[in-house]
């Protein structure tokens, strides 16, 4: 029988501030499997981001359970937690996240540098997956020199750089236009496609979500399809 590569269990995630209690995650119940792609729609303010840091491991809940690949993330050591989520997840940001100073070809080795992979294996591997994201020919520019289309294309590359088994997304084309946002999102499609790779991506645009092969509504907190 497969295991769920992510599961949660009524999480509860609750923030404090002054002396009032506000909760982002309100019982949140899900079960993702290996080789699936999500999409986690609601609109602004609905817990997405927070349930994408539950997903991602970059967060603990307040209650309940989050377990990647079986293993309870609040049980781990923050050793062990970065460990399992540097092996196991890319992530995907709006904001794109790589570094300006850096060429393309070194953004998409870095994490490679932090798994400990030789440095002409990490070339190699690196400039493979950047082809195939259609930038063999903007290897060695810097992140600068990019468009955002671009820039999100090696984010994308660097996710997929040590072989995740998650990629999580979180609004991958919001500063996009569009048909640049349609683009990225095939991008993900043939990856998933090609690597059998689960990947979840956070969006409020329909558009973007229906390229999932499943939808989760979330809204206040909590699943409501």
């Amino acid at each position: 029988m497969i295991e769920p590569i992510i599961r949660l269990e009524n999480v509860w995630k609750i923030y404090r501030l002054d002396k009032t209690e506000v909760p982002a995650l309100r019982g949140l119940n899900l079960e993702i499997y290996p080789g699936a792609f999500v999409s986690i729609m609601g609109p602004s303010g609905s817990g997405k981001s927070t349930f994408l840091n539950m997903i991602g491991c970059l967060d603990l809940p307040t209650k309940g359970k989050v377990f990647l690949k079986g293993r309870d993330i609040s049980q781990l050591s923050e050793k062990e937690l970065a460990q399992l989520r540097g092996k196991t997840i890319g992530f995907v940001f709006q904001e794109f996240n790589i570094l300006s100073n850096l060429s393309a070809l070194e953004n998409v080795t870095l994490p490679m540098i932090f798994q400990g992979v030789p440095a002409k294996q990490r070339e190699e591997k690196a400039k493979k997956i950047l082809e195939s994201v259609g930038l063999a020919n903007r290897i060695f520019h810097r992140a600068i020199e990019l468009s955002g289309g671009e820039r999100q294309r090696v984010a994308i590359a660097r996710a997929f750089a040590n072989d995740p088994e998650v990629v999580v997304a979180d609004e991958p084309t919001g500063n996009l236009d569009s048909q640049m946002g349609k683009k990225i999102m095939e991008i993900l499609k043939n990856f998933h496609k090609n690597y059998q790779k689960t990947i979840v991506v956070v969006t409020h645009n329909f558009e973007i979500a229906s390229y999932a092969e499943k939808i989760i509504q979330i809204r206040d907190g909590r699943v409501i399809s």
